[in-house]
């Protein structure tokens, strides 16, 4: 398992390195037959392109509103309505403070709000989960937060959970990010693993797509 891990590790930090030229925002994953799955942002092609499934479909964050639209059950019940483009450094001093308090990468928190929230700590998802990194009722009192939708401690109380998460997967970035979606309890389910869920597996394509950007614009 530890192995797996590594060499998810290693596939996500590769993808994260390939910086340059175009930015892509499709993302494509295929299991192997050792149960691990691999991610890419390359396109891929020849005779193995057929193993491939694109997970992630251009655009971020507004690939989740549109997937959204056409499935009501998941549509929030406080949609994002903030379009000023403010709101995408109004935050900065929270995420800094966060960032420097759990030892987390920037990129990654950013990441996280843009595609739970698109930076505006009124949404409220279908399922409850609230604020700007769309903690769940469960989870609110545990990272300290008193009021949800209070910015300052969305953020301090998402990266706290994200901290615990990768402290509890080693540091692996695809486990930290899958299970910020689907919960412990999922991953578990299948042997501490990506589950197979098109939503997860989508809206991890999605912050990673996000957190690579975000990583490309901070060098």
């Amino acid at each position: 398992m530890v192995g797996s891990r590594m060499r998810l590790s290693l596939l996500l930090t590769l993808l994260l390195l390939c910086i340059g030229g175009e930015v892509r925002a499709d993302v494509w994953s295929y299991t192997d037959q050792e149960k691990i799955i691999h991610f890419t942002n390359i396109r891929p092609t020849g005779a193995s392109a057929g193993k491939w499934k694109r997970i992630s479909r251009g655009g971020g964050v507004m690939g989740k509103v549109a997937s959204r639209r056409g499935d009501c059950e998941r549509c929030d019940r406080v949609p994002s309505r903030d379009r000023s483009p403010e709101r995408f450094s109004r935050y900065d001093a929270f995420i800094f403070e966060a960032a420097s308090l759990y030892q987390l990468p920037v990129a990654l928190i950013r990441a996280v709000i843009k595609v739970e929230s698109d930076y505006d700590p009124r949404v409220v998802s279908a399922f409850g989960a609230r604020g700007l990194m769309q903690l769940m009722p469960s989870v609110i009192s545990d990272m300290g937060v008193q009021n949800v939708h209070d910015p300052r401690e969305n953020i301090l109380g998402g990266t706290r959970l994200l901290r615990i998460l990768a402290n509890r997967y080693n540091g692996d970035l695809v486990l930290t990010i899958a299970a910020y979606h689907a919960g412990v309890g999922s991953l578990r389910k299948y042997g501490n693993t990506v589950p197979p869920y098109e939503h997860t597996r989508k809206y991890l394509g999605m912050v990673m797509e996000r957190y690579r950007q975000y990583a490309a614009r901070a060098e």
